[in-house]
């Protein structure tokens, strides 16, 4: 008797146990890593090969079981969106992933979203969804600038400090965030900076949000610019965005650039000038130009810090616009995004004061 009094004891507490593992685990976020390639997921030929490697070459359930270790933070799933090379990055996979990102935050199952990327245009992706995603939720780009079969890969830990900073309360209404190199920053902020570093991303100007100290995420600070759920952008039922061009300033200036963008149809110009948003005047004649065709103009900078302001009473009076701190590749995507909504001059300068 005793003996089955034991077995039924044991089997109570197997029962007891197995059911406060499930409640453990079900107290744990449910975060959706969502893959498009890059070099996160790239493959080598050789060990030591940090070049020439395939980009995309690894599905997303091979790199979350390489990371066992972000089940300790959170419920994990993943899902393929795509598995290309950033510097293949399109306007279609832009609209897919916002609505994919939309579509599942809406779910009360759902408290955050992982993507990996390929870091040739991961700040472009990242500044895309900071205007277009409609949620609170956590939302963190990964990525890599070593291939996962390179010797001290760094993306496994960058995967996983994504994670822990998705699954962190502290991360909601943070908007859209790259957790790269133990360092979290702002998809506005954010650049890449080194062409082959693993400490490549900073964000020069204003400086990060916060860090991966010890695996627990700390913030220091927020953006203070409109984003994600503040955000009056949608992409809903949006197949594609307005054509604009980056034109970029230089000495000994050449309006052929700007003649075929116009030619070619374009909606809207960046203007990456010198200093502050400076145009040569064998570009001026042609921007102004194309403001009266009614092309939106806008003038960044090609330098790294600093904010483009009004200067010239010409580029005033020629209808040119002013880019901000934005950096002439985030200039064109919040110029596309605005272009969906108006073409009136007043209104888009408004918006490029408040994002």
């Amino acid at each position: 008797m005793k003996g089955k009094i034991s077995v039924l004891f044991m089997a109570a507490l197997i029962v007891i146990f197995g059911m406060s593992t499930v409640f453990a685990e079900a107290g744990k976020p449910n975060i959706v890593i969502l893959a498009t390639g890059g070099t996160i997921a790239g493959s080598a030929a050789l060990d030591t090969a940090t070049t020439g490697y395939k980009a995309g070459a690894i599905g997303v359930n091979a790199l979350i079981n390489a990371v066992p270790e972000i089940k300790d933070y959170a419920n994990v799933s993943g899902e393929q969106i795509c598995n290309i090379d950033s510097k293949d990055m399109t306007d279609a996979v832009w609209l897919k992933l916002a609505d994919r990102i939309n579509e599942l935050l809406s779910k009360n199952d759902v408290d955050g979203i992982v993507i990996t990327h390929g870091t040739d245009t991961l700040e472009e992706t990242a500044y895309f969804l900071d205007l277009t995603i409609k949620s609170k939720k956590p939302v963190v780009i990964v990525g890599a600038m070593r291939p996962a079969t390179a010797i001290s890969a760094d993306g496994p830990m960058n995967l996983l400090n994504a994670v822990r900073v998705a699954a962190s309360s502290r991360a909601i209404g943070k908007g859209v965030l790259v957790a790269m190199n133990d360092e979290i920053d702002a998809a506005r902020d954010v650049t890449k900076t080194n062409t082959l570093a693993t400490s490549t991303f900073k964000a020069p100007e204003l400086g990060v949000l916060g860090y991966i100290e010890d695996g627990t995420p700390v913030f220091y600070r927020e953006t203070t610019r409109r984003n994600t759920i503040n955000s009056e952008f949608s992409v809903e039922k949006v197949t594609a965005l307005p054509y604009v061009a980056i034109i970029y300033g230089h000495a000994d200036g050449d309006k052929a650039l700007i003649d075929a963008a116009i030619n070619a149809g374009v909606k809207g110009i960046i203007y990456a000038g010198t200093g502050n948003g400076s145009v040569h005047k064998a570009d001026e004649a042609e921007l102004a130009k194309a403001t009266t065709l009614g092309i939106v103009v806008v003038r960044s900078s090609r330098v790294s810090n600093g904010a483009v302001i009004a200067a010239e009473q010409s580029y005033i009076n020629e209808h040119f616009l002013n880019g901000g701190t934005l950096n002439p590749q985030k200039a064109r995507i919040l110029l596309q995004l605005s272009l969906l909504k108006t073409h009136n001059l007043t209104d888009i300068q408004r918006i490029f004061d408040e994002y």
